[in-house]
């Protein structure tokens, strides 16, 4: 169970899902704006492109993959919990690690 942090914690946490939202947006978007898109081909070859994209891609998906059985299995977040796992997947890990803590560092709900 995690407990209630404190102010600074979640403040810290809060920023860090914002700051994981806005930046890896920012090259998404620009990606897209230069003709990059979400086909498989496009996106996986430049996912894969060189040893370095090759690394950061896999590091970051298996710890997405990781986040998300942990999410899973952390029961006393109730059924809410689930938002994190698409969020992760579609939005981003870097925002939806933060932002997972940042919600259940938080007073309890009923």
């Amino acid at each position: 169970m995690i407990k209630p942090a404190s102010a600074a914690v979640r403040g810290l946490l809060l920023a860090l899902a914002v700051l994981g939202l806005v930046l890896p947006w920012w090259f998404n978007l620009r990606y897209f704006a230069g003709g990059g898109g979400v086909a498989p081909d496009a996106f996986f070859g430049a996912a894969f492109a060189n040893a370095l994209t090759t690394a950061i891609t896999l590091d970051v998906y298996l710890a997405a993959l990781a986040f998300s059985i942990g999410v899973a299995l952390d029961r006393d977040a109730g059924a809410r919990r689930w938002w994190a796992v698409p969020i992760t997947f579609f939005v981003g890990l870097s925002f939806a690690l933060p932002g997972y803590l940042w919600w259940r560092s938080g007073p309890r709900r009923g």
